[in-house]
């Protein structure tokens, strides 16, 4: 079935791209920062999947830790070595929290390198090589927040969806694709870890982790270019895509940062 790199492995959607790329037979290489729970899932993978599960911890704000990722991923799989990567999913990410004045520069730029440099460079590193084995896929996280202007995590995942459309393009007929998930709210610690306080939310609101992975992965298969999982949402990003943009940021304004 080939083998899958997933970013941000250890939680939320990222560790659900793991479990749902096992039980179908995929290969892994896990990457996120803490070294020990990225032992543990790979232990559990191996255990409960069977399929092997290879650890790279990595910082993606650290740009040496970046290029350490980028070198697994131009691996051309000579005999004897490490399996060349078939799947990209960068999934790395999170909230910011606040606005932009009253953030710190030094988290704007964290976050900057994290879901826009990070998987830019990877993304890079990816295709070459995809593209000169013939085959290939790159999957990129964004979110419908891509669509509202909401501060710079909105920004991150306009970047994220407009590269991935132009990649998409640029990659036709070389048997590599790229595609790019935009899931609405979902539950997961994200927004916890952010500090928002979303428990008031209906449940028909929130995407449940195993919906927006397994649409994410159906698009990826056939070589979809963007899906937004789920029914809701679906209709959301479309109606914010006819609204004007100035009734968008009205409304966006009653909604707590990313």
């Amino acid at each position: 079935m080939g083998t899958a790199l997933i970013t941000g492995a250890t939680s939320g959607l990222g560790e659900e791209f793991c479990w749902q790329l096992a039980s179908a037979g995929h290969d892994l290489v896990l990457v996120a920062r803490r070294v020990d729970v990225l032992e543990d899932l790979a232990d559990r993978l191996r255990n409960v999947a069977g399929v092997p599960a290879e650890v790279l911890p990595a910082d993606l704000s650290i740009p040496a830790d970046v290029d350490k990722v980028a070198r697994r991923l131009e691996v051309t799989g000579e005999e004897g070595g490490p399996a060349p990567i078939g799947l990209l999913v960068n999934n790395a990410g999170f909230g910011l929290g606040a606005s932009f004045p009253d953030n710190s520069l030094e988290a704007e730029l964290n976050g900057l390198d994290v879901m826009v440099r990070a998987p830019m460079v990877l993304s890079h590193a990816a295709a070459r090589a995809m593209r000169q084995r013939g085959r290939g896929a790159i999957l990129n996280v964004s979110s419908v927040a891509s669509r509202t202007g909401a501060g710079t995590y909105s920004a991150h995942k306009a970047w994220i969806v407009a590269f991935t459309e132009g990649l998409a393009e640029e990659l036709r007929g070389t048997g590599v694709t790229a595609s790019v998930v935009c899931p609405g709210p979902t539950k997961t610690d994200f927004f916890t870890n952010a500090g928002v306080d979303m428990s008031g939310t209906p449940d028909c609101l929130m995407s449940t982790p195993e919906q927006v992975v397994e649409e994410a992965l159906g698009a990826t298969r056939i070589g979809k270019v963007q899906v937004t999982p789920t029914a809701v949402y679906k209709v959301a990003m479309a109606a914010m895509k006819l609204a004007p943009r100035t009734v968008v940021r009205r409304v966006m304004r009653s909604v707590p940062h990313m």
